[in-house]
């Protein structure tokens, strides 16, 4: 017993029960682990049998069954720049990077400070740190914490081989996931990031064969995704089963070391049983008694004890009584903490003041040649050559998406920046929304700048998670996390119509809570723009109107590499005095072809968007017609209005009026588009009967 013990400490190969072990190099506290194992299971129970009971918890998710594994992991997590994306179940975990007990109960109890001051559901984690292992914020929804890790293990080699950072040069990237996740998109694209890339990423692997109530038969084929995946290229597959204590224990250090030597990426899967319901609400009765039982006989925490009595110390019973006291303790403070303040619940939606971590540090950007080009360009060149000045001022810019390295993009946006900056700054990606969004978050909270491309808006769609999340995550972390992305998104009707690639509908970023949304109509907004986003602090949706890339009108004088147009600012394009027109985008051409005497203003940006602007030229000119290509139903030219009916009433000598894309898609045909989208005579003719009325 004395020798296993010695062995424990140093380092070596150990004999338990006929199985070689090689115990890590590096001591392993099993003292601790088994500290944490018991703190963790105290906490379930409690909130189980008490603080839901009593309503004080309202979501509670337990990690029963699945401790001892996850803190074992978490006690091989020890570079500065190791990252982790989480699950709800991943509490142990984040225990063992630092969790305090007090913050984690406070967050479930819906207390002020925690994870997010009592924004966010207690299960939905995080852990910002400037030493150690950093636990990206969670999501609520299964499979999304996947691609952002995938995004920070592309960032870890970025800023170890690019960047020369030494601060990453052993760092790992490591997710967590169910086997109900491994159905999910957001696995299989992280998965053929990691593997085609050959990142520095473990994907971890807890199957408890249960997603809610739906077996595994109905998650993957043969229920066993380590066996399914064990031909896949630069992929090691390890499997395991958590309740096996110095089995598993092997494997999870034999994964780490792998990974952290840069062979590749690793998948590491567990069986661990769930030994309570999806939720503090579950009963299991989809399991059956006999089934409830048997996994009951499979706690790794029964076994842990056993293996610790063995070749630790006697002293568990000690080490159970400091556990349960601790949480006890711990969940005092947390309910004596005061609820969290109504009146900052606005806050930090956008930027006010740095995150813990994500968005950009002060760079001291060169001017470049402040002077302007007469040479007029047209908003292709412009945006390229925006993107080629910044790409040269701030080495954390990367551009990326599908087709935009040789190729240049579909549109030739990109055209020979790959050559310039090569493959590490400006590369192609898989053919996936989910991953290209998903990893530039995880590269922006990380600290670099994404600019990731989607090629046309509808093929946004697959990415929508991704993006609210992005958007969201300052205000549900309170300010603990950001990850400000500038994401490129042609769309609109160009020389001729469809339903996939005409798409507008710039009102779904408008309702996504956090993200900046421009729409510049001409090559001179379209540099200013693009370069204010770029040194900005929050996402922002960068949409770039495919009729608008060539048109001669939208052709302008590059505004020189110091030009920079401010957010929620419009612009007067043309005065008048009978009637106010509000538009933006490939709109704003067709609304100065009308012959009448009007006033028409380009927003430029819809969120924020320059109600000053509007107000004061719809009091000067007593009416106001609003006109974009998004479909009029819900568009944003009725939140528009109706600020204009309510701010200028007592002025409008007519009612306030829109006119905008029928309710139905972009048709193919050129004539029927022409029928869909108002021409310059349909406007013109509103306008006369909105001046007459």
């Amino acid at each position: 017993m004395l020798l296993g013990k010695v062995l424990l400490s140093l380092g070596h190969f150990i004999d338990i029960h006929g199985f070689r072990w090689e115990i890590p190099k590096k001591f392993m506290d099993w003292k601790k682990i088994a500290y944490l194992s018991l703190v963790s299971r105290s906490m379930d129970e409690i909130e189980e049998s008490k603080l839901l009971p009593e309503k004080k918890v309202l979501y509670q998710f337990s990690s029963r069954g699945h401790e001892v594994p996850q803190i074992i992991l978490g006690s091989l997590l020890t570079e500065d720049r190791d990252g982790v994306g989480a699950y709800y179940r991943s509490r142990p975990l984040l225990l063992s990077l630092g969790l305090s007990v007090e913050d984690s109960f406070a967050s479930n109890l819906a207390r002020s400070g925690g994870f997010s001051d009592g924004r966010d559901i207690g299960v939905v984690c995080n852990l910002p740190k400037k030493r150690g292992a950093i636990v990206l914020p969670m999501s609520g929804d299964v499979g999304s914490q996947y691609t952002p890790t995938a995004g920070w293990a592309q960032s870890i080699v970025y800023h170890s081989k690019t960047l020369k950072d030494k601060l990453w040069d052993t760092s790992i990237a490591v997710t967590l996931g169910g086997e109900g996740s491994v159905a999910t998109n957001g696995f299989w694209s992280a998965l053929t990031i990691a593997t085609t890339l050959k990142l520095p990423m473990l994907f971890y692997i807890e199957d408890n064969e249960f997603a809610i109530s739906v077996k595994s038969t109905f998650q993957t084929p043969g229920c066993n995704i380590a066996k399914n995946l064990s031909s896949f290229e630069n992929l090691k597959i390890l499997d395991g089963d958590g309740s096996d204590i110095e089995g598993s224990s092997s494997l999870i250090k034999e994964a780490v070391s792998y990974v952290r030597a840069r062979n590749g990426p690793a998948l590491l899967r567990l069986k661990v049983p769930r030994l309570s319901g999806h939720s503090g609400q579950d009963t299991q009765s989809y399991k059956g008694e006999e089934r409830i039982k048997t996994e009951k006989s499979k706690d790794p925490l029964m076994f842990f004890k056993e293996f610790y009595l063995k070749n630790v110390d006697s002293d568990w019973d000690s080490i159970q009584e400091k556990a349960k006291s601790d949480v006890l303790e711990s969940l005092e403070s947390a309910l004596n903490r005061e609820p969290p303040n109504p009146s900052n619940i606005q806050k930090h939606v956008f930027f006010e003041e740095s995150s813990i971590l994500g968005g950009l540090d002060n760079t001291n950007y060169p001017t470049g040649n402040p002077d302007p080009d007469p040479t007029r360009i047209n908003m292709v060149t412009a945006i390229r050559r925006t993107l080629e000045f910044e790409l040269k001022a701030n080495p954390k810019v990367l551009v990326f998406g599908e087709d935009i390295g040789p190729k240049g993009g579909v549109h030739a946006v990109t055209l020979g920046l790959q050559e310039t900056f090569g493959e590490d700054r400006v590369f192609d990606t898989s053919l996936s929304e989910e991953g290209i969004i998903g990893r530039a978050v995880g590269m922006a909270i990380s600290g670099l700048m994404p600019v990731p491309e989607i090629q046309f808006r509808k093929y946004a769609d697959p990415a929508t998670e991704q993006l609210n999340n992005c958007g969201t995550m300052r205000w549900r972390t309170n300010n603990r996390f950001s990850a400000p992305i500038v994401v490129r998104i042609p769309g609109g009707y160009a020389k001729c119509g469809d339903p996939w690639h005409s798409v507008s509908s710039e009102i779904t970023w408008i309702h996504q809570t956090g993200w900046k949304v421009c729409m510049p109509s001409n090559a001179e907004d379209a540099v200013g723009l693009l370069r204010t986003s770029l040194r900005g602090q929050d996402p922002v949706i960068f949409f770039e109107h495919r009729h608008q890339y060539d048109s001669p009108w939208a052709r302008r004088p590059y505004p020189g590499d110091s030009f920079l147009l401010p957010f929620g600012k419009g612009n007067v394009v043309k005065q008048g005095t009978k009637l106010t027109l509000i538009t933006w985008g490939a709109m704003v051409e067709r609304a100065l072809e009308v012959p009448q005497d009007i006033e028409v203003i380009d927003l430029r940006t819809l969120s924020p968007w320059d109600k000053e602007c509007v107000i004061n030229s719809v009091k000067r000119t007593r009416r106001a017609l609003v006109f974009h290509e998004d479909g009029i139903t819900c568009g944003f030219g009725a939140e528009i209005a109706s600020t204009i009916a309510k701010e200028c009433f007592m002025y409008l000598d007519a009612p306030v009026d829109r006119i905008a894309v029928k309710d139905i898609p972009i048709p193919y045909n050129m004539e029927l588009m022409d029928h869909v989208v108002p021409t310059v005579q349909e406007v013109s003719s509103k306008v006369l009967e909105i001046i007459n009325y």
